[in-house]
């Protein structure tokens, strides 16, 4: 397999793949804020139905604006990352073969072995590709041609790394 393929530079792109990668990385994030904001609901309503003295209003208050705030941290570090990177748009590329996948940005270039590679995730425009547990990269799908999609998410279900569809 080789497949090769390049990136224009298109100012949206460098947002589009932080928003990506932090998609993965402050998911827990939504989660503990529902947990904590449903917690800080619940015992409010408890205490208000009890008819308690407010003693741990306070406590069930604190608990609901801390899991709101949860919530809403990772759309604001998304919405941050697309603002602030639209200054790094350069032309760049992708070249995947069996072995590695090289990518080149501007006059910077780097690599991962497929053999470091622990999962790669599916995204609406991405594959995320993962590191042990962290996100390391995407390869954008879109600015492949069909046939080398398909070819490239044949490999990566091949060898384990991609669920299939």
């Amino acid at each position: 397999m080789h497949i090769r393929f390049d990136v224009p530079a298109d100012p949206t792109y460098p947002g589009r793949v932080a928003a990506a990668l932090s998609r993965v990385r402050l998911r827990r994030f939504g989660y503990v804020g529902a947990a904590l904001a449903g917690l800080g609901v619940l015992g409010l309503a408890v205490s208000w139905a009890l008819g308690s003295d407010g003693r741990f209003t306070s406590l069930w208050t604190a608990l609901l604006v801390g899991g709101l705030l949860s919530m809403l941290y990772a759309p604001w570090v998304r919405w941050r990352a697309r603002r602030r990177s639209g200054g790094y748009a350069v032309e760049g590329g992708y070249d995947i073969t069996d072995d590695n996948i090289m990518m080149r940005s501007g006059s910077e270039s780097g690599g991962i072995a497929w053999d470091g590679v622990a999962k790669v995730t599916d995204d609406p425009e991405f594959w995320i590709v993962h590191v042990g547990r962290m996100p390391a990269t995407v390869i954008p799908r879109r600015l492949m041609s069909d046939a080398d999609a398909e070819t490239l998410r044949a490999f990566m279900t091949g060898r384990g790394l991609l669920r299939q569809r």
